[in-house]
C-alpha cells in the first residue's frame, strides 16, 4: 500500500511541480483529497479535480493541463496491461467479443499514446473552439515537459498498475485462491481494465468489481467467499482509506477557511 500511494503522489508532484512548487507533504494531502473527492463521481473521474480543489491555487488552468497529462498516461498503462491481459483471455478463452475487445483495446492504445506525446501537435484543432481557446497554456506547459520527463511519469503509471496488481494477487493468495502465478497476474490486468470500461461510482463500484472478480477468477477456484473478500480488502486498502484521510482534509480546510 504505502509503495502504491507513494508512485502516485510520486507521480503527482511530478506534474504540478511543472504549474506551482509544490512540497511532498502538500503532494500527499493533496492526493487524498483527490481520492475523497473521486468517491461521489462515475469511475473516480473526480480525483485530479479534487487534487486541484485542495490546492487552491491561482494557476488552475495550468493544473488542469498537468492533470489531462497525468491521466493519459494512468490511460496509456491501463489499456496496455489490459490489451495483454485480454491476449491471454483471447488465448485461453476464444470468442467472438473476446477478439472485438481486444481489437478496440489495440485502437485505443494507439489513440492514447498519440495524445499523449503529440499533445501539443493537437491542440491547435482544440484551440478553434471559442470556450476552450483559454486552455491555450496547455501548448506552452506541455513544452516544459521533456521527452524524458513525459516517460518518467508513464513508467511511473506502469509501475503503479503492476503493484497494486501485485497487491490483488496477494490478497487472493491469503484468501487460499490458488493459481498459476503468470495466469494470475493476466486476468488481474484484465480485472482492473474492465472496471475501468465499466461505468460506475465508488460507492456503487463495490458490487461491480464482486461481479468482475467472480466471473475472471472461477476459472481459477470456486472459492466464492475468498475472491470475494480479496476484492473487498483491495477496495478498502487503496480506495477507503485513503479517502477516509481525505475526507478529513478537506473538511479541515473548509473549517479553517470558513
Amino acid at each position: 500500500m504505502p509503495l502504491n500511494l507513494s508512485l502516485e503522489v510520486l507521480k503527482w508532484k511530478l506534474l504540478a511541480g511543472s504549474a506551482q512548487p509544490l512540497s511532498i507533504l502538500q503532494a500527499w494531502k493533496s492526493y487524498f483529497a483527490g481520492i475523497a473527492i473521486s468517491l461521489i463521481t462515475p469511475n473516480r473521474i473526480g480525483e485530479y479535480p479534487g487534487r486541484i480543489l485542495y490546492l487552491r491555487r491561482k494557476n488552475t488552468i495550468r493544473l488542469i493541463s498537468v492533470s489531462i497529462l497525468g491521466a493519459f498516461a494512468q490511460f496509456f498503462a491501463l489499456f496496455f496491461y489490459g490489451t495483454v491481459g485480454l491476449i491471454y483471455y483471447n488465448i485461453a478463452f476464444p470468442g467472438y467479443w473476446q477478439k472485438l475487445l481486444l481489437v478496440v483495446c489495440c485502437f485505443v492504445i494507439i489513440i492514447v499514446a498519440a495524445f499523449y506525446f503529440y499533445f501539443e501537435k493537437w491542440i491547435i484543432y482544440f484551440e478553434r473552439i471559442k470556450w476552450l481557446r483559454r486552455l491555450g497554456t496547455y501548448k506552452e506547459l506541455i513544452r516544459r515537459f521533456t521527452t524524458r520527463e513525459q516517460v518518467q511519469v508513464l513508467v511511473i503509471s506502469v509501475l503503479r498498475f503492476a503493484v497494486y496488481t501485485v497487491q490483488y494477487l496477494v490478497l487472493l493468495h491469503w484468501m487460499n485462491i490458488s493459481f498459476p502465478l503468470l495466469s494470475g497476474f493476466l486476468m488481474a490486468c484484465l480485472y482492473f481494465w474492465s472496471l475501468a470500461v465499466i461505468p460506475s461510482i465508488a460507492f456503487a463500484e463495490l458490487g461491480v468489481r464482486g461481479q468482475v472478480s467472480l466471473f475472471l477468477f472461477h476459472h481459477f477456484s470456486e472459492n466464492t467467499i475468498g475472491i470475494l473478500a480479496a476484492t473487498v480488502g483491495l477496495w478498502s486498502i487503496n480506495l477507503i482509506l485513503p479517502a477516509l484521510i481525505g475526507s478529513i482534509l478537506l473538511l479541515r480546510v473548509r473549517f479553517f477557511n470558513s
